[in-house]
This record gives C-alpha cells, sequence and structure tokens, in this order.
C-alpha cells in the first residue's frame, strides 16, 4: 500500500460575508462584469470570483464591509442589486 486515501480532499474557500472557511459546493461563486456582481453557480464564468453563502445574511455583511470590490480587485464599487434579487428569489422557491 502505498499510504494514501481513497477519499479525494474537497476543496475549500472563504465566504466573504461571514470570513468561514467552507466547502467550495456550499457556497455561491461571484464574478464582476463590467460594475455589477454577478451570480455565478456552474463556476464556468471567466475572471476572478469571490465566494458567499447563498444567503442574504453573509451578502449583506459582504457589502458592508466592502469585500466585493477587495476580492474582485475591482477600482470603484460594484452594483449588487441584481445578486441579491437572486438570492431573495433563490431562498423564496426553496422550502
Amino acid at each position: 500500500m502505498s499510504g494514501r486515501t481513497q477519499a479525494r480532499a474537497c476543496p475549500e474557500r472563504t465566504c466573504v460575508g461571514c470570513r468561514e472557511r467552507v466547502a467550495k459546493s456550499d457556497l455561491l461563486r461571484i464574478v464582476a462584469i463590467e460594475d455589477e456582481c454577478v451570480p455565478d453557480p456552474r463556476g464556468t464564468l471567466p475572471g476572478r470570483g469571490a465566494y458567499v453563502h447563498p444567503a442574504v445574511v453573509c451578502l449583506d455583511q459582504a457589502v458592508r464591509r466592502r469585500a466585493f470590490p477587495r476580492a474582485l480587485r475591482s477600482a470603484g464599487a460594484l452594483d449588487t442589486a441584481e445578486l441579491r434579487k437572486a438570492l431573495v428569489d433563490e431562498a423564496g422557491a426553496t422550502p
């Protein structure tokens, strides 16, 4: 035996809102397109990504701490209205 385990390590990311490290699959990737934060649920959009829990609470914390412009290396403020709408719609759709 080589000593390697069969289980593969899952990648972890940090939520920019609550700063908690969790599995990448539990977070929503956010990218900046022009001056707007856009959700990237499949994780395939080009560019830098920031990760946040798919909850309005973590989104509010990230906006208050100005985490998105810092994490996405944007020069100015980013619009999060569409992102907030997507999170609220998703929360309302799941029981």
